[in-house]
């Protein structure tokens, strides 16, 4: 997929032939001759740039800078990010194949990362995706193909050639020939191992027993060959690409540890005479080794290496489970009115404006606006919401969801990507294959990991070679071979995203679309949520519960405070709107309207300048309540907003109105005071009626009488306090807040604006769903941190095993017999039980991080039943 936006980056595109690079920035901003100054100013105060010639009518900017000391690329991005301009960016999300390891990532990232132009390259290794930012204009995908093709492995594809569910179902096709490919070349590996291992028994055997040895290794030559040049291509060729760009991989470890025992079996059986002293394996390592070669170990490893790699294919194809189930909901075709004709096609050649009927029990294939029938719409996979929604005529509907029992004529609004369902599919996949700030320690790692064993194993042979039990030589290169395949930079790498990919998608089907793996671990240290009022632990839709007129008729108050309230979109005006229009009162002309945020409005109706707001405003423009004060009071206690009308400087009224509770906010406020999480209600009613609703939901604080501008202070004065806050709403007046917030979470019945500042979205109207994001982060990160323990574990403890460290426990070879086809006659580890280990460890995180999938982030909780009136503001998510 190719998106193009703007970004306070830049990036040099570089001439390495010369002394001299020269950078060409897009630079985005300028509007004047002055920017032009202000940018040029900018960017040669950088140390290290030579020249900076800036241009308005292209907006572009043309830096020179020094090869041998001149600036970064993050220095340059400073400077025109200081400035106050930025950069325009594509950017091109691409699959790969060929990555079996972390170290692998790092190769393909360090390939991307060095084109020229390129702001950013993520590569996530359980997704097998990439995602490159990178200067318009800077770069093609010719360039990007060539990167990491040159860097020795696969550019499938890229994002956007196809619709979502094309791309998905020939991922599936080649992840599917891939695994068969694996399974052949592993049953032929240990088919030839086991018939190896069997064969070096034929001298037990009477009938073969004048059967010379040498004729036993041609054979076994002749069998394993094959195992290790075909069944271990994919090692070699991983290998060599990572030699032609100076760096190793996992690969490196497998084709030297199998070449090794290869080689010297070869060498062995070819000139025999010369070995005939030295081949004896007398430490029992391996039992039955009377030929004096090794071919079952290199066989033995590659087939166990293989079988591990497609056992972790299997179980990692599962992790994408959640996007599979998502992009399923969409029908392959749809009734569509044509020529006054209903005809039958494939959703891929609906257009926008196209009218479409759906019948009982049909999926939605597009998302649009009904303009005939009615009837119930079950919405579930996509909101969490348990009951059908009711929709009628200018309802919409969402593809994906499916229809009920009564018929439907809709007009499609959105297609193909655009829908809701398929934005939804983009986010999560983008959130699976975002990286968690834990992953940098093991990038850390990684990068060192490779080159650390290959030093290890070459300490190891070179050690052993001089106090090794005899034969010296073969002890010592079958320890080396032992430590080059028991390590295993397979497990560091999958041990985060494996688990990151299985708690996104577990969200998204659960209603909970959490924007990248950085949120995700955040969630989990919350001490503190702040709820707005209105829309989140409320309704949302306010409704007269209470009218005080003072010398004036209920009718003529209603009338009078409902005209004013035409010019505002205040949940509170409309509803008094709606109570006069329901009541047949008539509505006065409106001029000269003014509105005070979180206070009221006011305007002249019918020659009288009318009042409509808080008693505080009412105060602050000189209007006394008189006996009307107490009503104030009793309004307020039963939890009612109070809205105070004046006319000509009079007070003439009251008019309470109540926001009901949902009913699933006392319970989603006591299941984070479960976990510990201080609770706090902040709304700009007045502390009586907020203290009312709050005793109602359970809230540990309530903060009122805010008003819109403020909520965002109050975040930060949380946040200065030492707390690590999630701020959820759902109004437009609440994105600053949930952007200040260290997580925001938007209500998914809310405006598109908060949906767009947060960072996750409930994709229903439910604010339990908090408390279960919370939880899913919990066990996300949690199954991370127990992948990662078992990771490096593995590792820091089986490579000394491997390296000969269990010797000086069995210097007189007294093993117990149990432990002997492990670990020899004197605590050698098997180079084939190493492979064995090594197979195992990366299946065991794949394994662990599938069980969040089977509802490991915590019980699953019920839905309220959804309001007819409640949409699943999602298509921005």
């Amino acid at each position: 997929m190719t998106t193009e936006h703007k970004h306070e980056n830049v990036v040099a595109a570089t001439d390495e032939s010369s002394r001299e690079s020269e950078i060409s920035i897009p630079v985005t901003g300028m509007t004047c001759a002055s920017c032009v100054a202000h940018v040029g100013s900018a960017l040669r105060s950088v140390e290290g740039v030579e020249t900076a010639e800036v241009s308005l009518a292209s907006e572009s900017a043309n830096v020179r800078v020094n090869s041998t000391n001149g600036a970064s690329t993050n220095q340059i991005l400073d400077a025109v990010r200081d400035a106050g301009y930025g950069v325009s960016t594509t950017t091109e999300r691409i699959h790969l194949g060929g990555m079996t390891c972390a170290s692998c990532v790092g190769h393909v990232g360090s390939a991307l990362n060095s084109l020229p132009g390129v702001v950013r390259a993520e590569v996530n290794l359980a997704a097998e995706v990439a995602e490159v930012e990178f200067v318009s204009g800077t770069l093609g995908r010719r360039d990007l193909r060539e990167a990491v093709t040159g860097a020795g492995y696969q550019l499938v594809s890229f994002e956007g050639d196809r619709d979502a569910e094309t791309e998905f179902e020939e991922a599936r096709k080649r992840r599917k020939a891939d695994l068969d490919d694996l399974k052949r070349r592993v049953i032929l590996s240990l088919a030839v191992a086991a018939f190896i291992m069997a064969g070096m028994q034929y001298a037990s055997i009477d009938a073969l027993e004048n059967i010379s040895p040498t004729a036993v290794n041609y054979l076994f030559l002749a069998l394993a060959a094959p195992i290790q040049f075909w069944a271990g291509s994919r090692f070699y060729r991983g290998a060599w690409g990572a030699l032609k760009h100076r760096t190793s991989n996992m690969n490196t470890l497998v084709a030297i540890g199998t070449s090794t025992a290869f080689f010297y079996s070869a060498a062995a059986t070819l000139f025999r005479p010369l070995f005939e002293d030295s081949v004896v394996f007398e430490s029992g390592g391996i039992s039955g080794h009377a030929t004096g070669t090794y071919f079952d170990v290199s066989a033995s490893i590659i087939g166990l290496i293989l079988l591990g790699r497609w056992l972790e294919a299997r179980a990692r194809g599962r992790t994408s489970d959640a996007i599979r189930r998502l992009i399923g909901l969409t029908p392959n075709t749809a009734m569509i009115e044509r020529d006054g004709q209903s005809v039958q096609v494939p959703v891929e050649e609906i257009a926008a404006g196209d009218r479409i009927i759906l019948r009982p029990g049909e999926r939605v294939p597009v998302d649009g606006v009904i303009f005939d029938g009615r009837g119930e719409v079950d919405e579930s996979m996509l909101t969490g919401e348990s009951v059908p929604a009711e929709k009628s005529d200018g309802d919409s509907l969402f593809a994906g969801t499916v229809n009920g029992t009564g018929g439907l004529r809709f007009t499609a609004t959105r297609v193909g990507r655009d829908t809701a369902l398929a934005q939804i599919v983009q986010m999560v996949e983008r959130a699976q294959a975002s990286k968690a700030p834990v992953e940098r320690l093991v990038d850390r790692v990684t990068a060192i990991f490779v080159p650390a064993v290959l030093i290890a194993a070459l300490l190891t042979f070179v050690v052993w070679l001089f106090v090794a039990p005899d034969p010296a030589f073969v002890n010592a290169l079958l320890l080396t071979v032992a430590v080059l395949v028991v390590a295993c930079p397979c497990a560091l790498g999958l041990a985060t995203p494996t688990a990151i990919m299985v708690g996104m998608g577990r969200g998204a089907s659960r209603g909970l679309l959490i924007r990248n793996a950085e949120v995700l671990e955040t969630a989990q240290r919350l001490d503190t949520v702040v709820f707005d009022k209105t829309g989140t632990l409320t309704e949302g839709r306010p409704s007269v519960s209470s009218v005080v007129p003072q010398g004036v008729s209920e009718e003529e108050l209603l009338s009078l405070a409902a005209s004013v309230e035409t010019g505002s979109e205040h949940p509170v005006g409309s509803a008094v709107v709606g109570r006069a229009q329901d009541l047949g009162y008539e509505l006065s002309a409106l001029t000269g309207f003014m509105a005070t945020a979180g206070r009221g409005v006011e305007g002249t109706v019918e020659g009288h300048s009318v009042i409509a707001g808080s008693p505080a405003m009412l105060a602050e423009r000189g209007v006394e309540l008189g006996p009307l004060t107490e009503n104030v009071s009793e309004l307020s206690s039963r939890g009612e907003t109070v809205l105070a009308v004046a006319s000509d400087g009079v007070a003439i009224g009251l008019i309470g109105v109540m926001d009901t509770v949902r009913p699933s906010s006392a319970e989603a406020v006591a299941a984070l005071r479960a976990m510990g999480i201080r609770t706090i209600m902040l709304t700009g009613d007045n502390r009586q009626t907020a203290e009312a609703v709050a005793k109602q939901v359970g809230v540990d604080e309530v903060i009122a009488e805010v008003l819109p501008a403020e909520k965002s202070d109050r975040i930060a004065e949380l946040k200065a306090g030492g707390s690590l806050v999630a701020m959820v709403g759902d109004g437009i007046n609440d994105a600053p807040a949930l952007a200040l917030a260290d997580v925001g979470i938007a209500i998914g019945s809310g405006t598109d604006i908060a949906i767009e500042s947060s960072d996750i979205t409930l994709t229903g109207s439910d604010p339990r769903g908090v408390a279960e994001a919370v939880r899913l982060s919990k066990a996300t990160m949690r199954t991370v941190r127990q992948n990662l323990f078992w990771a490096f574990f593995y590792n820091v403890a089986l490579i000394p095993i491997a390296a000969g460290a269990l010797h000086p426990l069995f210097l007189d070879g007294d093993v117990p017999g149990y432990l002997q086809p492990l670990l020899g006659q004197h605590g050698f580890l098997n180079p084939i039980a190493a492979a064995a280990a090594m197979a195992l460890s990366s299946v065991s995180v794949v394994t662990n991080s599938l069980r969040l999938s089977r509802g490991a982030a915590g019980e699953s909780v019920k839905r309220p039943p959804a309001s007819p009136q409640s949409e699943p503001a999602i298509a921005s998510a």
